[in-house]
């Protein structure tokens, strides 16, 4: 009889649903926090401690932690304005107004969104028609979890999906313009640059607002999530993804946007009892189905991967 023990465990799966725990509860950690912090205050503080920590990591583990050629300090200003402050600053102005299980599955459409923007911007990239079907079928999951009936633009919800939506737009966006540089800086330092920059972008932001320092609510709930976003979804979580980006290849890793909402969706049930209705739940089928038709090469290539894992 063979012993089980820790190292026949696999670890790879276990990171992945850590991971997608981490980054699923993010949003409902976002929703509390909401509640004691000003707005681009809360993400502001959050990345640039973030990025601090992720540096520090970046020059204990890797030979070359500042970026140096045109092209690196490109995608670092690319990342840091599109993917950290805009994409952020609208999620959390979005998340004002709606909850988080919601919030993740609109920003589950930013796969698609990527898609299509490589299309536009990339001279190799084609959507053709099956791409076209899932955009499509994308747009439609949003309208469905949106739920216009219910005076979408009238309804302070509605601008807050609104606004999300704009984040997934402007993250997708920041995705596609990264390609074309080429870098060799690595990971650990660009990201940490690009916490940082987009940290210090949201905090002028939010000068910009009238938000101040001063109207934080030190509550130790709040210190929570505040801690939970920054440390844990932020700073362990990126180091969770470079391990596993170098595991599984950003092929498999993508699908990681998928298990998120569900995450979501639970722990907003949980810790604050709200549940995700029978539409939402409709919307966010079609999202995924949309997905699907736009990447299906990608999901045959992950389920091959994924066979060939479990048999050897």
């Amino acid at each position: 009889m063979t012993r089980t023990t820790w190292r026949n465990i696999p670890t790879t799966p276990l990171l992945f649903v850590a991971l997608a725990a981490m980054w699923g509860t993010s949003f409902v950690a976002i929703e509390v926090g909401l509640e004691f912090f000003p707005t681009l205050t809360f993400a502001a503080v959050r990345y640039e401690l973030a990025g601090l920590v992720m540096l520090a990591y970046a020059v204990y583990s890797t030979d070359r932690w500042r970026p140096q050629t045109r092209d690196e300090l490109l995608a670092t200003a690319i990342g840091a304005v599109f993917i950290i402050a805009a994409y952020h600053g609208l999620l959390y102005l979005g998340q004002k107004h709606v909850p988080g299980a919601v919030a993740s599955i609109i920003i589950s459409l930013s796969p698609i969104l990527t898609a299509v923007f490589a299309s536009a911007i990339l001279s190799n990239q084609s959507l053709g028609k099956t791409g076209v079907l899932g955009l499509l079928s994308g747009f439609a999951g949003v309208v469905l979890v949106a739920n216009p009936g219910a005076g979408l633009f009238d309804s302070a919800q509605g601008l807050g999906i609104v606004l999300i939506f704009f984040g997934a737009v402007s993250f997708a966006l920041g995705a596609v313009l990264t390609r074309p540089l080429r870098t060799d800086l690595p990971v650990q330092s660009m990201q940490a640059w690009t916490m940082f920059g987009g940290g210090v972008i949201l905090h002028i932001w939010a000068l910009f607002r009238g938000e101040s320092l001063s109207a934080i609510e030190w509550a130790p709930t709040g210190i929570a999530s505040f801690l939970y976003l920054t440390l844990i979804s932020g700073a362990v979580a990126f180091l969770l993804y470079f391990e596993l980006l170098d595991r599984l290849g950003p092929t498999e890793l993508n699908l990681i946007g998928y298990v998120e909402p569900v995450v979501a969706a639970l722990m907003s049930w949980v810790l604050l009892g709200h549940a995700i209705d029978t539409t939402a739940l409709v919307g966010f089928g079609a999202i995924f189905f949309g997905f699907a038709m736009m990447k299906k090469k990608m999901l045959v290539d992950v389920a091959v991967a994924v066979r060939r894992r479990v048999t050897v």
